[in-house]
């Protein structure tokens, strides 16, 4: 098989101390089998044999406490990972000083911000969400989890006024724009010019017919390849991600190429 370039751009990664229930805590909240560990060593272990060259780690902060910790443990695995991670930082709603996590994070050389609003149990077009679009426009891309059919949180409905108003914010919706109401999401946001998507967390539920259908409603230049590590091992993913009907050049692209270009990877 050809060997392909590939970032993966959904990875959680958490201090050792904690990984275990973290990891098992997020399982637990989609009702999913048990998880990896979420420690960055089983990340590099299982990333290595999947033939992963590259990864873009982050986590999220449940509250604003959590936020500046967070951010310098992301930057401080960044920096000790010897060129192969790329961080994200965080962000909470009920911030007191949101101005000020921004410069952190753009400071600690984050390149991005990591939003889980179901988690973070906040609407996408909550009046505490505007500043945080007011200032990463245009500066940092986001990425968020969105869609969930239980919730209301994060589905099209709550995500649409903000691409209408930020036109400079550079949105990734991860897991297809819509985690488990996936066909519901695309009919509603492709063909934003500000909207990208990765595959993460949907190849396990969606046929490989319909991963295809959705690559090519979004554009397969608006794709990102990930993991959403440690929910899943890379080695499964690349495999499901393998048996899509896709070009060369598609898969080059959503492997490598797209993740590269959003955050300036080289």
């Amino acid at each position: 098989m050809k060997k392909y370039r590939i970032i993966d751009s959904h990875c959680h990664i958490y201090p050792d101390k904690i990984a275990q229930k973290a990891s098992d805590a997020t399982a637990n909240f989609y009702e999913l089998p048990p998880s990896l560990d979420g420690r960055i060593s089983t990340l590099l272990e299982h990333g290595e044999k999947a033939g992963i060259d590259h990864f873009i780690v982050q986590s999220v902060a449940t509250t604003p406490k959590q936020v500046s910790s967070i951010n310098r443990f992301i930057a401080a695995s960044v920096a000790e990972s010897g060129g192969r991670f790329t961080g994200l930082g965080t962000l909470h709603p009920d911030s007191e000083d949101m101005a000020a996590d921004v410069e952190e994070i753009i400071s600690l050389g984050l390149r991005g911000v990591k939003l889980h609003p179901d988690i973070q149990k906040v609407k996408l077009d909550d009046y505490r969400m505007l500043k945080m679009y007011e200032l990463c426009e245009g500066r940092l891309p986001i990425l968020i989890h969105t869609g969930d059919k239980r919730y209301d949180h994060s589905n099209p409905n709550r995500l649409l006024p903000i691409l209408d108003i930020y036109k400079n914010l550079t949105v990734i919706g991860a897991h297809f724009g819509g985690w488990s109401i996936w066909e519901e999401a695309w009919k509603e946001l492709a063909g934003r010019e500000n909207f990208y998507v990765d595959c993460s967390s949907s190849l396990y539920a969606i046929s490989p017919e319909t991963a295809k259908e959705l690559i090519h409603a979004y554009g397969s230049d608006r794709v990102l390849f990930g993991t959403d590590y440690p929910l899943w091992t890379p080695e499964s993913e690349i495999e499901r991600f393998m048996k899509l009907d896709l070009t060369e050049k598609e898969r080059e692209d959503i492997l490598y190429n797209n993740t590269a270009k959003l955050f300036g990877i080289n």
